[in-house]
């Protein structure tokens, strides 16, 4: 085996919000990746490139990297903390040698970082832990340090993992020590951490000599050279030109020819001529390439291990829109387009999963946000579509049939924490363990089935005005539990077609909370609030004022609406029951029944 002391791969992972991307960039600032005067030295967040990436603030992405330090070359991977976006993590991690594990000082680790780290861990990956935002105000640097030692206990799966380096860094400024600075003020940079990747990181342990092996982690499309397959190269060398085989999952041999051969610099591909084992590259020209597939050397084929993606826990029918405004605000609407751009999306997104359902699909993911990313990003591109409410993924085990459970840590105020434990109460969670913060907040562990974190975020936010820290992760499977009590009230349901009015809008707000103002185009059975009962209620808000002679001494007042509550996508998914639908279009999030005739939502009540 051939180490190849030149290159370093590393994997950036924490957990949301704790510095991974910001830390990416200060190393491609630093590295002078750039030159001074390019646009990337002002901005942040360099490397979630993402329209709903730089608007929730989070990565969904995981994406690869390469900066220059001395005579050696860092291949960074910058990996997503949601758990949501696990399928990511899995198969980029695969890629690397070792992780920088960033923990926020304040916070310390949190379910994500636990997430992140025992998939590491599990791939035998080398850490370095970084302490990261050293200067804020309530840091507890100690404590911090003592709980990622007891994670590590935990998660560690041999000796040599609890032997692990500690940095301490401010991120945002760019600043690394070795040991805890007395004045963090004072002039730094990050060497300590571009000395910690060349040091504390091994070198790709890989054989330089054997034959052509790489397993296909990462695909990228562009129109002028179509599919990119990235991966890290196993064994043995790749040039440009060269035959090849690719190995599929079922072990069937496709013949190939790599068109083009790129690596990576700064946020840039660039063209190599050759390759050599451990380093990070991009072919062109295998078209059948697919996500966990081998490209191997033509005379040797053998295949790599598959990378094994945990299961989705949830799924949700999304299929054509069948509203009386099918077709009037989008470019995509049939069943065959959503077909066509859901295959493609499942070449990517490894988490996912599509089938087949009637006219439209089931799309199975790892939660709430897997899927409304999907939803926003089908919106933008044009797609005109249908979502039902999300449903659990069951599996059976010796003869039982068990649902998916979470783990969830919640931060509050404590004046908050009556109203988050009767919510929790009513949903089934078992509490696990609470503490108190340096900070005066309460921390709550639970455990809860996964059904019931259905639109219990939006809930709390309410109930906490908007306060509460909310994190959760998967935490196996138990047998399905009873069903839990409906906590939402009915519906307002339009009962004719056409144009809101101020005036009926006014005469239904009497009745509960409204989703639209007037001039709204609804239909009938489309839902334009909720009630303040249970049980839905027909609503006329098209209605007119009726015009007559006589005065009254308010008729001439001019009306005072309520402002009526516009609803996210999020909020919008969080809403829907079994019997209601969600119609997505590039310009409206309508809310709406199966059934829009009432005659036919009654014989299916019956039913």
């Amino acid at each position: 085996m051939k180490k190849d002391s030149h290159i370093r791969n590393i994997a950036i992972i924490a957990h949301v919000d704790h510095g991974k991307t910001t830390m990416v960039d200060g190393l491609l600032k630093q590295s002078h990746t750039f030159r001074d005067n390019q646009a990337e030295m002002a901005q942040e967040l360099i490397m979630d490139s993402g329209d709903q990436e730089h608007e929730r603030g989070i990565t969904i992405t995981a994406k690869q990297t390469s900066v220059y330090y001395g005579d050696y070359k860092i291949n960074i991977i910058d990996t997503p903390g949601h758990a949501d976006f696990s399928g990511e993590v899995e198969r980029t991690l695969n890629m690397a040698d070792g992780v920088l594990l960033i923990v926020d000082a304040q916070e310390g680790p949190m379910p994500q970082t636990k997430f992140v780290l025992s998939k590491a861990l599990g791939l035998g990956l080398k850490p370095v832990v970084v302490i990261n935002k050293i200067d804020k105000p309530s840091r507890r640097i100690d404590e911090v340090i003592d709980e990622v030692s007891d994670l590590f206990l935990e998660l560690a799966i041999d000796e040599d993992q609890l032997h692990y380096p500690v940095y301490y860094t401010i991120g945002r400024e760019g600043k690394a020590w070795k040991d805890l600075p007395e004045d963090a003020s004072q002039p730094a940079d990050l060497t300590p951490i571009f000395d910690a990747i060349v040091n504390d990181i091994p070198a790709p342990q890989a054989d330089a000599d054997g034959p052509f092996q790489l397993l296909v982690t990462s695909l990228f499309y562009d129109s002028f050279l179509g599919k990119y397959a990235i991966g890290r190269v196993a064994r043995g060398r790749v040039s440009k030109s060269t035959q090849v085989v690719l190995i599929k999952r079922d072990g069937t041999k496709v013949n190939a020819k790599v068109d083009k051969l790129f690596s990576y610099r700064g946020l840039n591909r660039e063209e190599i001529t050759e390759a050599s084992a451990g380093d990070i590259v991009a072919l062109t020209g295998i078209a059948d390439a697919h996500i966990g597939e081998t490209i191997a050397d033509k005379e040797n084929p053998e295949a790599l291990p598959v990378i094994d993606i945990e299961a989705p826990t949830l799924s949700m029918y999304l299929g054509p829109n069948t509203s009386p405004l099918k077709g009037k605000e989008a470019e995509f609407n049939t069943s065959r387009q959503i077909g066509d751009r859901l295959k493609k999306e499942i070449e990517t997104n490894v988490s996912l999963r599509v089938e087949e359902n009637g006219i439209g699909f089931t799309v199975s993911g790892r939660g709430e946000l897997h899927l409304s990313v999907l939803i926003e990003t089908l919106r933008r591109e044009g797609f005109e579509f249908e979502v039902g409410r999300p449903q659990v993924i069951t599996i059976e085990e010796d003869g039982e049939v068990k649902e998916p459970i979470e783990e969830l840590l919640i931060e509050v105020a404590p004046e908050f924490l009556g109203a988050v434990s009767q919510e929790l109460g009513t949903r089934r969670a078992a509490m696990t363990k609470q503490e108190q913060t340096t900070s005066g907040t309460t921390r709550t562990t639970y455990l809860l089935p996964t059904r019931a974190m259905i639109g219990l975020r939006n809930l709390l936010l309410t109930a906490t005005k908007g306060t509460v820290i909310i994190n959760s992760l998967p935490h196996g499977y138990q047998p399905v539990g009873p069903r839990l009590q409906q906590t939402r009230n009915g519906a307002l349901l339009a009962t004719e077609a056409g144009s809101t009015t101020a005036y009926a809008l006014d005469l239904a707000s009497a009745r509960g909370e409204l989703f639209v103002g007037p001039g709204t185009t609804v239909y009938q059975g489309m839902i334009v609030g909720v009630y303040n009962r249970p049980g839905d209620l027909d609503v006329n808000v098209c209605r007119g004022k009726q015009l007559t002679n006589m005065r009254t001494s308010s008729s001439d007042g001019t009306i005072q609406l309520t402002p009526f509550t516009s609803l996210s996508l999020e909020q919008s998914i969080d809403f829907i029951e079994d019997d209601e639908l969600l119609e997505v279009t590039p310009k409206n999030l309508r809310l709406r029944k199966k059934y829009l005739d009432p005659n036919q939502r009654k014989r299916a009540a019956k039913a």
